[in-house]
C-alpha cells in the first residue's frame, strides 16, 4: 500500500506541476494515532478581486480499508477588493468515508459570511478572522461557524508556523452510551521546516473536541513531507 500511495503521489506531483503555473502543494501525513496516511492536495490563489482557496483530503488505509478510506474537500472564494475592508465568504464542504464493507456520505455543508484579514507588509505573517453562517445538509438549516486561519514564516523562511481553527454549531448523536453533544472544535497547527522553496518537511497536531464522531477531546500528531509547486 505504501508502494502504490508513493507511486500515486509522483503521479499527481507530476501531473499538476505541468499543467498549472499556480501556487499549491500536495502534502502526505503519517498519522500516528490512526496509524494511517493522508494525502492532501491544497491550493490558495489570490487576484484582484479576492481569492480562491480548495483542499483535497485522502485517507488512505484507516477504519479497516486498504486502499482509500476517505475523500473529503473544500473550497471557498472570498470576494474582496482594495477599497473593501471586510470579504465576503462563500465555501461548500462534502466528501465520503468508507469504513469495512460500508459507505457513508459526509453532509454536505455550504457556508456564508464575512472575512477579515490583517498581513504584514512583506507578507512574512497573517491572521484572517471569518463568521460565517452554515447549512448543514440534513441536520442543520441554519447553524454558525467561527474560523481562524494564520501563517508565519521566520528564520529567513526557513520555518513556517500556520494551521487553522473552527468551531461550530452541530448536533452530534452518539450510540455508545455517552452524552449528545451540539458544538465541535477543530485546529490542525502545522510546523515546516523549509529544505528549499519546493520541499518542506514537517508535521501537524489535529486538536479537537466531537469532531468525526469521536466524543470528547482528541490528539492527533502527524509526520509530514510537502512538495509546493
Amino acid at each position: 500500500m505504501k508502494k502504490s500511495l508513493l507511486s500515486l503521489s509522483f503521479f499527481l506531483i507530476t501531473l499538476f506541476a505541468s499543467t498549472s503555473t499556480e501556487a499549491q502543494n500536495l502534502q502526505v501525513h503519517y498519522d500516528f494515532e490512526r496509524e494511517c496516511v493522508t494525502s492532501t492536495l491544497e491550493m490558495f490563489k489570490p487576484d484582484k478581486y479576492g481569492n480562491t482557496y480548495f483542499f483535497v483530503d485522502m485517507d488512505h488505509g484507516s477504519n479497516g480499508v486498504e486502499g482509500t478510506s476517505l475523500a473529503y474537500m473544500e473550497i471557498s472564494r472570498v470576494f474582496k477588493t482594495d477599497k473593501m475592508p471586510i470579504g465576503i465568504h462563500a465555501e461548500y464542504d462534502g466528501g465520503l468515508l468508507r469504513s469495512g464493507t460500508n459507505g457513508f456520505e459526509i453532509n454536505n455543508a455550504w457556508l456564508a459570511g464575512i472575512d477579515y484579514s490583517i498581513n504584514a507588509e512583506d507578507f512574512s505573517k497573517g491572521i484572517t478572522f471569518k463568521a460565517l453562517y452554515k447549512y448543514i445538509q440534513g441536520k442543520h438549516d441554519a447553524s454558525y461557524q467561527f474560523t481562524t486561519v494564520w501563517y508565519w514564516n521566520f528564520l529567513d523562511n526557513k520555518i513556517t508556523f500556520s494551521g487553522f481553527a473552527d468551531f461550530w454549531r452541530e448536533d452530534n448523536i452518539y450510540f455508545d452510551g455517552s452524552d449528545d453533544t451540539k458544538f465541535v472544535f477543530l485546529s490542525e497547527p502545522q510546523l515546516w521546516y523549509n529544505i528549499n522553496s519546493n520541499i518542506s518537511v514537517g508535521g501537524e497536531v489535529e486538536f479537537s473536541s466531537n469532531f468525526g464522531g469521536t466524543h470528547g477531546f482528541k490528539t492527533r500528531p502527524t509526520l509530514a513531507a510537502k512538495w509546493i509547486f
